[in-house]
Protein backbone atom coordinates (compact mmCIF):
# COMPACT_ATOMS: atom_id res chain seq x y z
CA UNK A 1 0.00 0.00 0.00
CA UNK A 2 1.41 3.38 -0.97
CA UNK A 3 2.14 6.05 1.59
CA UNK A 4 -0.39 8.32 -0.11
CA UNK A 5 -3.14 5.67 0.14
CA UNK A 6 -2.38 5.06 3.82
CA UNK A 7 -2.57 8.79 4.43
CA UNK A 8 -5.98 9.06 2.71
CA UNK A 9 -7.36 6.09 4.70
CA UNK A 10 -6.07 7.52 7.96
CA UNK A 11 -7.60 10.89 7.14
CA UNK A 12 -10.96 9.27 6.36
CA UNK A 13 -10.90 7.30 9.60
CA UNK A 14 -10.14 10.47 11.53
CA UNK A 15 -13.10 12.19 9.92
CA UNK A 16 -15.50 9.28 10.48
CA UNK A 17 -14.61 8.60 14.13
CA UNK A 18 -16.21 11.76 15.55
CA UNK A 19 -19.36 11.02 13.54
CA UNK A 20 -19.57 7.49 14.97
CA UNK A 21 -18.98 8.81 18.47
CA UNK A 22 -21.63 11.46 17.96
CA UNK A 23 -24.11 8.83 16.78
CA UNK A 24 -23.54 6.87 19.98
CA UNK A 25 -23.77 9.86 22.31
CA UNK A 26 -26.31 12.05 20.50
CA UNK A 27 -29.21 10.94 22.69
CA UNK A 28 -29.70 13.31 25.60
CA UNK A 29 -29.58 11.18 28.74
CA UNK A 30 -30.37 14.25 30.84
CA UNK A 31 -33.79 14.43 29.15
CA UNK A 32 -33.53 18.21 29.30
CA UNK A 33 -36.54 18.88 27.07
CA UNK A 34 -38.82 16.45 28.93
CA UNK A 35 -37.51 17.73 32.26
CA UNK A 36 -38.40 21.30 31.26
CA UNK A 37 -41.96 20.30 30.35
CA UNK A 38 -42.41 18.47 33.64
CA UNK A 39 -41.09 21.38 35.67
CA UNK A 40 -43.44 23.70 33.81
CA UNK A 41 -46.60 21.61 33.95
CA UNK A 42 -46.47 19.37 37.04
CA UNK A 43 -47.21 20.63 40.53
CA UNK A 44 -46.87 18.92 43.89
CA UNK A 45 -49.84 19.25 46.21
CA UNK A 46 -49.13 20.94 49.57
CA UNK A 47 -48.48 17.62 51.34
CA UNK A 48 -45.76 16.73 48.83
CA UNK A 49 -47.19 13.24 48.40
CA UNK A 50 -49.35 13.72 45.29
CA UNK A 51 -48.93 15.79 42.16
CA UNK A 52 -51.22 17.12 39.45
CA UNK A 53 -50.52 17.63 35.76
CA UNK A 54 -51.52 20.74 33.88
CA UNK A 55 -52.80 19.01 30.74
CA UNK A 56 -54.01 22.32 29.33
CA UNK A 57 -50.44 23.53 29.57
CA UNK A 58 -49.08 20.34 28.01
CA UNK A 59 -51.58 20.80 25.16
CA UNK A 60 -50.30 24.33 24.58
CA UNK A 61 -46.77 22.89 24.40
CA UNK A 62 -47.77 19.98 22.16
CA UNK A 63 -45.00 20.74 19.66
CA UNK A 64 -42.36 20.54 22.38
CA UNK A 65 -43.90 17.31 23.67
CA UNK A 66 -43.88 15.87 20.14
CA UNK A 67 -40.17 16.64 19.86
CA UNK A 68 -39.57 14.72 23.09
CA UNK A 69 -41.61 11.76 21.86
CA UNK A 70 -39.85 11.79 18.50
CA UNK A 71 -36.45 11.68 20.23
CA UNK A 72 -37.56 8.66 22.26
CA UNK A 73 -38.95 6.90 19.20
CA UNK A 74 -35.73 7.48 17.26
CA UNK A 75 -33.58 5.34 19.58
CA UNK A 76 -32.68 2.04 17.85
CA UNK A 77 -32.82 -1.24 19.75
CA UNK A 78 -29.09 -1.78 19.27
CA UNK A 79 -28.32 1.56 20.89
CA UNK A 80 -30.64 0.85 23.82
CA UNK A 81 -29.09 -2.57 24.34
CA UNK A 82 -25.69 -0.93 24.72
CA UNK A 83 -26.80 1.29 27.58
CA UNK A 84 -26.34 0.59 31.27
CA UNK A 85 -29.20 -0.80 33.37
CA UNK A 86 -29.96 2.61 34.98
CA UNK A 87 -29.92 4.29 31.56
CA UNK A 88 -32.35 1.73 30.17
CA UNK A 89 -34.70 2.04 33.14
CA UNK A 90 -34.69 5.84 33.05
CA UNK A 91 -35.46 5.73 29.34
CA UNK A 92 -38.38 3.33 29.75
CA UNK A 93 -39.89 5.19 32.72
CA UNK A 94 -39.65 8.54 30.94
CA UNK A 95 -41.12 7.01 27.79
CA UNK A 96 -44.05 5.54 29.72
CA UNK A 97 -44.83 8.84 31.43
CA UNK A 98 -44.37 11.00 28.33
CA UNK A 99 -46.47 8.79 26.08
CA UNK A 100 -49.16 8.61 28.78
CA UNK A 101 -49.41 12.41 28.69
CA UNK A 102 -49.68 12.24 24.91
CA UNK A 103 -52.43 9.63 25.17
CA UNK A 104 -54.44 11.87 27.50
CA UNK A 105 -54.04 14.81 25.12
CA UNK A 106 -55.61 12.82 22.26
CA UNK A 107 -59.00 13.40 23.92
CA UNK A 108 -58.39 16.12 26.49
CA UNK A 109 -60.40 17.90 27.87
CA UNK A 110 -63.25 15.54 26.95
CA UNK A 111 -62.39 12.76 29.41
CA UNK A 112 -62.58 12.15 33.13
CA UNK A 113 -60.22 9.20 33.28
CA UNK A 114 -57.59 7.44 31.21
CA UNK A 115 -60.03 4.53 31.15
CA UNK A 116 -62.28 6.63 28.89
CA UNK A 117 -59.71 6.04 26.15
CA UNK A 118 -60.29 2.30 26.19
CA UNK A 119 -63.17 0.09 25.13
CA UNK A 120 -64.70 -3.28 25.95
CA UNK A 121 -62.32 -4.98 23.54
CA UNK A 122 -59.13 -3.00 24.22
CA UNK A 123 -57.93 -1.09 27.24
CA UNK A 124 -56.14 2.26 26.93
CA UNK A 125 -52.92 0.51 27.89
CA UNK A 126 -53.14 -1.89 24.93
CA UNK A 127 -53.38 0.78 22.23
CA UNK A 128 -50.40 0.72 19.90
CA UNK A 129 -50.11 4.43 19.30
CA UNK A 130 -46.36 5.03 19.39
CA UNK A 131 -43.07 3.58 18.20
CA UNK A 132 -40.31 2.55 20.58
CA UNK A 133 -37.13 0.61 19.88
CA UNK A 134 -38.13 0.11 16.29
CA UNK A 135 -41.66 -1.27 16.65
CA UNK A 136 -45.23 -0.14 17.31
CA UNK A 137 -45.83 -0.34 21.05
CA UNK A 138 -48.44 0.14 23.75
CA UNK A 139 -48.00 1.29 27.34
CA UNK A 140 -48.43 -2.21 28.76
CA UNK A 141 -45.45 -3.33 26.68
CA UNK A 142 -43.22 -0.86 28.53
CA UNK A 143 -44.47 -1.76 31.99
CA UNK A 144 -45.32 -5.45 31.81
CA UNK A 145 -42.96 -6.72 29.12
CA UNK A 146 -39.93 -4.57 29.88
CA UNK A 147 -39.74 -2.80 33.24
CA UNK A 148 -41.30 -5.45 35.46
CA UNK A 149 -39.76 -8.68 34.15
CA UNK A 150 -36.37 -7.39 33.06
CA UNK A 151 -35.26 -5.23 35.98
CA UNK A 152 -36.78 -6.77 39.15
CA UNK A 153 -37.34 -3.35 40.72
CA UNK A 154 -40.72 -3.11 42.51
CA UNK A 155 -40.27 0.59 43.23
CA UNK A 156 -40.89 1.18 39.54
CA UNK A 157 -44.58 1.13 40.49
CA UNK A 158 -43.95 4.43 42.26
CA UNK A 159 -42.29 5.85 39.13
CA UNK A 160 -44.58 5.12 36.17
CA UNK A 161 -47.69 7.27 36.24
CA UNK A 162 -51.08 6.26 34.84
CA UNK A 163 -52.54 9.80 34.80
CA UNK A 164 -54.80 8.93 37.73
CA UNK A 165 -55.20 10.30 41.25
CA UNK A 166 -54.83 6.81 42.69
CA UNK A 167 -51.46 6.36 41.01
CA UNK A 168 -48.16 7.30 42.67
CA UNK A 169 -47.20 10.83 41.74
CA UNK A 170 -45.85 12.02 38.41
CA UNK A 171 -42.55 13.67 39.30
CA UNK A 172 -41.82 17.23 38.27
CA UNK A 173 -38.51 16.11 36.82
CA UNK A 174 -37.24 13.54 34.36
CA UNK A 175 -35.67 10.30 35.54
CA UNK A 176 -31.96 10.07 34.81
CA UNK A 177 -29.45 7.28 35.35
CA UNK A 178 -27.27 9.11 37.94
CA UNK A 179 -30.31 9.98 40.07
CA UNK A 180 -32.38 6.85 39.42
CA UNK A 181 -31.87 5.16 42.79
CA UNK A 182 -32.65 8.34 44.73
CA UNK A 183 -35.68 9.07 42.55
CA UNK A 184 -37.11 5.56 42.93
CA UNK A 185 -36.71 5.67 46.71
CA UNK A 186 -38.10 9.19 46.98
CA UNK A 187 -41.11 8.22 44.89
CA UNK A 188 -41.73 5.15 47.03
CA UNK A 189 -41.46 7.13 50.26
CA UNK A 190 -43.85 9.83 49.06
CA UNK A 191 -46.32 7.14 48.00
CA UNK A 192 -46.09 5.17 51.24
CA UNK A 193 -46.49 8.37 53.24
CA UNK A 194 -49.72 9.33 51.49
CA UNK A 195 -52.43 8.43 54.02
CA UNK A 196 -55.14 8.65 51.36
CA UNK A 197 -53.61 5.57 49.72
CA UNK A 198 -51.68 3.78 52.47
CA UNK A 199 -52.51 3.88 56.19
CA UNK A 200 -53.23 1.96 59.37
CA UNK A 201 -56.82 1.60 60.57
CA UNK A 202 -57.47 -0.42 63.69
CA UNK A 203 -55.93 -3.88 63.35
CA UNK A 204 -55.36 -3.54 59.64
CA UNK A 205 -53.04 -1.79 57.25
CA UNK A 206 -55.06 -0.41 54.35
CA UNK A 207 -52.98 -0.02 51.23
CA UNK A 208 -53.23 0.81 47.55
CA UNK A 209 -54.51 -1.90 45.24
CA UNK A 210 -51.10 -1.70 43.55
CA UNK A 211 -49.93 -4.11 46.27
CA UNK A 212 -52.68 -6.53 45.29
CA UNK A 213 -52.26 -6.29 41.50
CA UNK A 214 -48.47 -6.52 41.61
CA UNK A 215 -47.95 -8.46 44.82
CA UNK A 216 -45.51 -10.83 43.13
CA UNK A 217 -43.19 -7.92 42.28
CA UNK A 218 -42.84 -7.12 45.98
CA UNK A 219 -42.10 -10.74 46.90
CA UNK A 220 -38.98 -11.41 44.85
CA UNK A 221 -36.45 -10.39 47.48
CA UNK A 222 -35.41 -7.04 46.02
CA UNK A 223 -34.79 -4.40 48.66
CA UNK A 224 -35.56 -6.85 51.44
CA UNK A 225 -39.09 -7.50 50.17
CA UNK A 226 -39.77 -11.23 50.42
CA UNK A 227 -43.47 -10.78 51.04
CA UNK A 228 -45.68 -7.75 50.69
CA UNK A 229 -45.85 -7.25 54.47
CA UNK A 230 -42.11 -6.57 54.39
CA UNK A 231 -42.83 -3.38 52.46
CA UNK A 232 -45.09 -2.10 55.21
CA UNK A 233 -42.54 -3.03 57.87
CA UNK A 234 -39.72 -1.19 56.10
CA UNK A 235 -41.83 1.94 55.61
CA UNK A 236 -43.64 1.71 58.96
CA UNK A 237 -42.69 5.24 60.04
CA UNK A 238 -44.42 6.63 56.95
CA UNK A 239 -47.61 4.63 57.37
CA UNK A 240 -48.32 5.70 60.94
CA UNK A 241 -47.36 8.27 63.55
CA UNK A 242 -48.26 5.96 66.43
CA UNK A 243 -45.46 3.93 68.07
CA UNK A 244 -47.74 0.95 68.74
CA UNK A 245 -48.92 0.84 65.12
CA UNK A 246 -45.38 1.13 63.83
CA UNK A 247 -44.34 -1.73 66.08
CA UNK A 248 -47.22 -3.85 64.78
CA UNK A 249 -46.22 -3.07 61.20
CA UNK A 250 -42.64 -4.10 61.87
CA UNK A 251 -43.84 -7.26 63.62
CA UNK A 252 -46.14 -7.94 60.65
CA UNK A 253 -49.10 -8.72 62.89
CA UNK A 254 -51.65 -6.51 61.15
CA UNK A 255 -54.11 -7.72 58.56
CA UNK A 256 -53.92 -6.27 55.06
CA UNK A 257 -56.80 -4.60 53.25
CA UNK A 258 -56.77 -3.04 49.79
CA UNK A 259 -58.32 0.34 49.05
CA UNK A 260 -60.36 1.20 45.98
CA UNK A 261 -58.28 2.82 43.25
CA UNK A 262 -59.19 6.34 42.17
CA UNK A 263 -59.02 6.41 38.37
CA UNK A 264 -60.00 10.10 38.15
CA UNK A 265 -57.71 12.15 35.93
CA UNK A 266 -54.84 13.77 37.84
CA UNK A 267 -55.61 17.10 36.19
CA UNK A 268 -54.43 20.29 37.86
CA UNK A 269 -57.49 22.10 36.53
CA UNK A 270 -60.01 19.82 38.26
Amino acid sequence: MTTRRRFIQALAATAIAPLATHAQTAFDHTYAAWDALLKKHVRWLPDGKQSRANYKGFAADRAALKAVLDSLSAVPRATFDGWSRPQQMAFLINAYNAFTVELILTKYPDLKSIKDLGSFVQSAWKKKFFTLLGEARHLDWIEHEQLRPRYNEPRVHAAVNCASIGCPALRDEAFTAPKLEAQLEDGMRRFMGDRTRNRVRGNQVEVSSIFKWFREDFEKGHGGFNKVEDVFAIYAELLSDQPAERAALKAKTLGVGFLDYDWSLNDLGR
